[in-house]
């Protein structure tokens, strides 16, 4: 998604009504008491940050919970099922990676061979990161390239094939393989191989190998796909209340891979229990590759939370308790989700919203530990805010830049000044705080409201070789830390309160 800034509701003044329950079988009163408290606090957060509608998938003690919960579209209302479709955004990307995983055990794939033994003519800005990348490395986002290119190539098949031969505008940030930073553009190159070696659209490749199989009904790419599906409509937020924005609704082809899939909360939940290795499911992965999508994670830093890096496109989170959250999530205009796992307790959950104002709700159940302390008995790494010297500060003051390309190719610049104050960072927007940076260990820092609430979002510093600070990782991408306070000219805001994954 492309960092621009938004505006959410805080307030509950725009309260959107909201379906109740589907009624529950007999054995309702035995229900384990989360499941209610779930509800209510979904329940709340719509009408707190006026959210028309959620779907709902949660495995929870060996049964499953899938619900909708209010309306798809409040000039025509329709109540949410649990086979509601909504655009799932970057979640769309571990799809793609599980794609990769099915030709790696058939022996067309090797995670851990360059990316030219498959696309011959792959260029990049730096030739050599062209030449020695691996596709593993595309996978667990340590390219080095910048990751947020979103460049529209058009609704034809050539379209990741013209999206991967302008990755040579794409500027080389970091060394190959050795610094975590979120990256679209990688899984982009991703979805580029299976469609080279398939001989099929990614899109096709994706249904024959993936989708239908599993028996995912209810996903699809296309939009001209759904009809017959309830579609939950994009909404802005205006005046504080939820406008369906149908110029939310197109996606460029080239971002399939990405962020393109559309799908319900049931088939999420049955995609999250085929990864967890449930029975009754088609053997698509052996036991032993679909674990392999979760292990040996490359560079960890923060994306919202601390990970400990990505797998095969799985995020790995360490918890206080020792269990590891596998996770992903992703957002699209008007459409945001999250969707966590925590395989040692048997748990997932899927949550899909449809208004811009959703990642709010998002960050409360999955950035925070509510959902992981109620249902996994598990939580985040402590994080206990501190205060330090302005000498120990300076080091960290400065212009920090970061950049994107977008749909029509033209890069933009975003920044930032951050300033210390009263023991903390503050970080500035056109001289206004944004937002407020206590430390809470060496170089990681959390995001909280001017006024001290929290954003449920953590961020780190990035040292350079000579132990300089060099970047800031915020929502996982890269802002290039500049020693000064000159805020360089046309510079616009990044998205601080709930940066965006797609």
């Amino acid at each position: 998604m492309l960092l621009t800034r938004r505006t959410l509701l805080t307030s509950a003044a725009a309260a959107v009504p909201v379906a109740a329950l589907p009624s529950l079988p007999a054995s309702a009163t035995r229900e384990p008491a989360p499941i209610g408290r779930l509800a209510d606090k979904i329940e709340a957060g719509m009408a707190k940050y006026a959210i028309p509608g959620v779907g709902l998938g949660l495995w929870y003690r060996g049964r499953e919970y899938v619900r909708g919960f209010g309306v798809t579209n409040v000039d025509q209302p329709s109540d949410v099922t649990a086979d509601t479709v909504f655009r799932i955004g970057s979640t769309t990307k571990t799809f793609t990676g599980t794609l990769i995983m099915r030709l790696v055990e058939r022996g067309r794939i090797s995670l851990d061979r360059p990316v030219r033994a498959y696309l011959p003519d792959f260029r990049t800005s730096d030739p050599s990161v062209a030449r020695r990348i691996t596709v593993r490395q595309l996978l667990n986002h340590s390219a080095g390239w910048q990751g947020d290119y979103f460049l529209d190539t058009g609704d034809g098949e050539d379209a990741l094939t013209r999206y991967v031969a302008g990755m040579t505008e794409v500027p080389q940030l970091t060394p190959l393989g050795k610094v975590f930073s979120y990256n679209n553009a990688a899984i982009g190159v991703a979805g580029r191989i299976i469609e080279v070696v398939t001989g099929k659209p990614y899109e096709v490749a994706a249904r024959e190998l993936l989708i239908d199989p599993l028996g995912l009904e209810h996903s699809r790419y296309f939009r001209s796909e759904l009809d017959g599906f309830s579609v939950a409509a994009s909404h802005n937020i205006v005046d504080g209340k939820p406008v369906v924005e149908p110029s939310f609704d197109r996606i460029p082809r080239s971002l399939a891979a990405i962020g393109g899939l559309i799908s319900s909360a049931r088939d999420q939940l049955r995609y999250a229990r085929y990864h967890l290795g449930h029975p009754g499911f088609p053997h698509l992965l052996s036991d032993r590759a679909r674990l392999a999508m979760r292990s040996h994670p490359g560079p960890g830093g923060t994306l919202f939370v601390e990970l400990n890096g990505v797998g095969v496109t799985w995020m790995l989170r360490p918890t206080a308790e020792g269990p590891t959250v596998v996770q992903h999530g992703g957002d699209w205009s008007g459409q945001h989700s999250g969707f966590l796992m925590v395989p040692q307790r048997d748990f997932a959950i899927t949550l899909l919203t449809n208004s811009e104002s959703g990642p709010a709700l998002v960050a409360e159940l999955f950035a925070d530990d509510w959902a992981l302390r109620e249902f996994a008995g598990v939580s985040n790494l402590p994080a206990v805010p501190r205060q330090l010297p302005p000498q120990k500060l300076a080091a960290y003051e400065g212009t920090y830049v970061s950049q994107q390309i977008g749909f029509d190719g033209k890069p933009e610049e975003l920044g930032l000044e951050l300033a210390a104050n009263d023991g903390e960072l503050v970080a500035s927007i056109g001289g206004q705080v944004a937002l407020r940076l206590p430390f809470y260990r060496q170089d990681y820092v959390l995001a909280l409201e001017p006024d001290g609430q929290p954003t449920h979002v953590r961020a780190n510093f990035v040292r350079g070789s000579n132990g300089s600070v060099d970047w800031l990782r915020y929502g996982g991408r890269l802002f290039r830390h500049q020693p000064t306070t000159a805020t360089p000219k046309a510079l616009k805001a990044p998205h601080l309160k709930h940066p965006r994954l797609l």
